[in-house]
């Protein structure tokens, strides 16, 4: 079977574009005729260098990252930022108290201790919006890190659980957000529940005279797919495999000021709070150009070919064009599974609806077998859903082709009319 054979709209890791692939083939066993494998060359090699900063040019650009915000390139996943998150900013947090203290406090070491310890154990609190899988996850393990001190720190300002289930997101006049939080997370694409953020909140907007809110977001699996204002948030963080590249890179976006308001590891220990492991630590990540240990320069030389394959591809329009593409396949898919609800069933509202991954049910569980048996039998591969909620799950990254969306397309559709499988 070809390449081309194959539709794959698996959650992640994604499909790449195929000359990518071919590329990526070459530079693994001889890159640019130097003899060795990108997978071979030392981190810190000339190369490498470059390597990383055209990478960083490649996601600045497409994303109009503005100038006071550094590109980290780091491990773990999403999944290692669910603690980076909390312990970077919890410490951003107590600095800012700290300094406050200082300055009215002058040089009393021990009743700026005091003080801030007092502080946050009486008003630090991490506001987290949960409306699906992964952003429970990441307030669980906020509030697992943050045990020692307590169990009311982080707040879980929006679940949006109906009868257990995700599925939508709760209109933000119903959002408990704390008055001054140290900061507020969500996850912009929830790729287990199929539920996206149509836009950024209204109600996270900086008003005048008022402390603008730090602002986290996991867009893992959306990056890329649509034009997003950088400037609005403290940090933006993706695991590579959906729409960036291959795993073992993570991509962390984060404001400069983040970086340079942290206390010193023993002020932090005094009060109470661990400092970040050096491997998660953003600051000694950005002194360190990203090389604090062994990046896979492979990885990051993958996720720079996908993003200036993009650039080639939309020219000045950015990531505006992709998102009209991605658009356009999402609402192929919709249109269908809304024209046959007696076949077909999708599982969020409306205006919630994931671009990215788009889940449905079939009937009961008879006939979703059967679905995904004539699925397989036409190659369309990786749709089934998450093994914790089932279903049908069908990922539209950014490089599942027009073609394959097509392909399902016509499956719905001669599904839907009750023709035989193939």
């Amino acid at each position: 079977m070809k390449r081309s054979d194959v539709h794959y709209m698996g959650a992640g890791p994604s499909v790449l574009p195929h000359s990518v692939i071919e590329k990526g083939a070459q530079a693994f066993v001889n890159f640019e005729e130097s003899g060795l494998s990108l997978v071979e060359i030392s981190h810190r090699s000339p190369t490498a260098a470059k390597i990383l900063a055209d990478t960083k040019e490649a996601l600045i650009s497409l994303l109009d990252i503005p100038n006071n915000y550094e590109v980290l390139f780091m491990q773990g996943g999403g999944s290692a930022q669910f603690s980076a998150v909390p312990m970077n900013l919890v410490a951003v947090w107590v600095e800012k108290r700290r300094r406050i203290a200082e300055k009215e406090l002058g040089n009393d070491s021990e009743a700026i201790l005091q003080r801030v310890r007092k502080e946050l154990r009486e008003d630090l609190r991490l506001d987290y919006l949960v409306t699906g899988s992964w952003s429970l996850k990441a307030s669980q393990e906020a509030a697992n890190l943050l045990e020692p001190l307590g169990k009311d720190f982080v707040n879980v300002a929006v679940d949006a659980r109906q009868d257990g289930k995700f599925g939508a997101i709760p209109p933000e006049s119903s959002w408990k957000l704390s008055p001054k939080s140290a900061f507020v997370y969500y996850c912009d694409n929830e790729t287990v529940d199929g539920v996206e953020f149509p836009a950024f909140p209204k109600c996270l907007e900086s008003s005048p005279n008022e402390d603008e809110p730090i602002v986290v977001a996991d867009m893992s699996s959306n990056i890329l797919s649509r034009r997003v204002d950088v400037g609005r948030y403290g940090c933006i963080y993706g695991g590579a495999q959906k729409n960036l590249g291959i795993t073992d890179l993570t991509v962390v976006i984060v404001r400069t000021d983040l970086l340079t308001t942290v206390p010193s590891p023993s002020f932090l220990h005094a009060v109470g709070v661990w400092s970040p492991p050096v491997v998660l630590n953003w600051s000694v990540i950005a002194k360190n150009n990203s090389l604090y240990n062994t990046l896979p320069i492979f990885s990051v030389w993958i996720a720079g070919e996908v993003m200036r394959g993009l650039l080639s591809t939309h020219g000045s329009a950015k990531v505006a064009g992709q998102e009209a593409i991605a658009n356009a396949k999402a609402e192929k898919i919709y249109r269908i599974l809304d024209d046959n609800p007696r076949v077909f069933q999708p599982v969020n509202e409306k205006n919630v609806r994931s671009r990215m991954n788009i889940c449905f049910r079939v009937g009961d569980a008879e006939n979703e077998k059967r679905f995904l048996e004539g699925s397989e039998q036409r190659s369309i591969q990786g749709i089934k859903g998450h093994r914790s909620v089932g279903g049908i799950r069908v990922s539209n990254y950014n490089s599942v082709h027009l073609d394959s969306i097509q392909r399902l397309a016509d499956y719905l559709t001669e599904f839907a009319e009750g023709k035989p499988p193939i």
